[in-house]
């Protein structure tokens, strides 16, 4: 009897939770500012020859699961999962990202802030060579929602810090003692979220 009883109130507790369930769907463009400390001049120079920064540009597009809501609605907890292609200068940046993802609304409705901490695989190939190397990616982004209907948002901004190591004469094996670089990402995007 209790067994049912414990059964119960979890399938009732799932149903729940899921009815609180909320998606939202997103594809945004999207500026990133990669930089290195020590410039490259090898075939396989992520930036450039000699340049130790460059902004790519590109898209992201990805969807949030929201499985947790308190009590009227001041806090969220979910999941996200989002793929960037970015490019600058010949150069690609791209990745793969899964994350958990915290919004709140403190203050009048329509305003959600949001936090978000993501890892993942970046994949990288220099302007000059069709070599990809593969590598691991995280993320800190934080960010504005505003309500502009009931299934849609305008992501007013959303910022992000990341980092990666890229492509690059060291990281392919040329780099005559070269340490492999790990590349600093600052985004920035902007857009529009549809949630059901």
């Amino acid at each position: 009897m209790k067994l049912r009883s414990l059964a119960a109130v979890a399938v009732l507790a799932l149903t729940t939770l899921a009815a609180h369930a909320q998606v939202g769907l997103y594809l945004n463009p999207v500026a990133i500012r990669v930089s290195n400390s020590t410039a490259d001049s090898g075939a396989f120079a992520f930036l450039g020859q000699n340049s130790t920064s460059q902004v790519f540009y590109g898209f992201d597009i990805g969807g949030y699961y929201d499985f947790f809501r308190a009590p009227g609605d001041l806090l969220t907890l979910g999941l996200d999962v989002r793929e960037s292609d970015l490019h600058a200068n010949n150069a690609l940046l791209k990745s793969f990202l899964t994350g958990v993802r915290v919004s709140a609304k403190p203050f009048v409705r329509p305003i959600k802030p949001y936090v978000q901490a993501s890892i993942g695989v970046g994949t990288t190939k220099a302007p000059s060579s069709a070599v990809h190397i593969n590598k691991f990616d995280y993320a800190l982004y934080g960010g504005v929602d505003y309500t502009l209907q009931k299934h849609i948002d305008w992501r007013v901004a959303e910022i992000g810090y990341g980092s990666l190591t890229t492509v690059s004469s060291a990281s392919v094996g040329t780099g005559n003692g070269l340490s492999v670089p790990s590349s600093n990402q600052v985004s920035f995007s902007s857009g529009f979220v549809f949630r059901f």
